[in-house]
């Protein structure tokens, strides 16, 4: 029965090394999570409707983003900087974008290039880049870094 038991615990305690470190990692990890949540014709072009959740532990006091918007066919349609301005901590936040010229039917991907701006106390400049996690509600636009 011992020797039983001490297979048992071996096996739980290998079970723990390879899925507890990991998972606990990945559940703790610092992410700027950026969603493409929305598309709507606006006057002349598109609406772009985000949802960002800060989870970086810290006040993001300005972020901004290079966006590349391509077209149908895979062709780049221009370029553009995005601010999503401040990002509390913890905190979920809705921003819209309307991109005149651009209508959403011609719209195949966003491309997030780079970030150009992050700031705020403890906040790496490279944070907002490095940590981003993107995901899109859209069946019919790519998205992402």
């Amino acid at each position: 029965m011992t020797s039983t038991w001490k297979r048992a615990s071996l096996g739980i305690a290998a079970v723990a090394l390879a899925w507890g470190p990991a998972a606990a990692q990945e559940a703790t990890a610092p992410a700027l999570s950026l969603e493409l949540n929305a598309l709507q014709p606006s006057e002349g072009g598109c609406r772009l409707t985000f949802v960002v959740e800060n989870g970086l532990g810290a006040d993001v006091s300005r972020a901004a983003f290079e966006l590349v918007l391509f077209n149908a066919e895979g062709l780049v349609d221009r370029m553009t900087v995005v601010d999503f301005q401040d990002l509390p901590a913890d905190k979920t936040k809705v921003r819209q974008f309307d991109f005149k010229g651009t209508p959403c039917d011609q719209l195949g991907r966003v491309l997030i290039n780079d970030a150009t701006d992050c700031a705020g106390d403890g906040i790496a400049p490279d944070a907002c880049i490095r940590n981003l996690k993107t995901a899109t509600k859209s069946s019919s636009v790519e998205f992402g870094s």
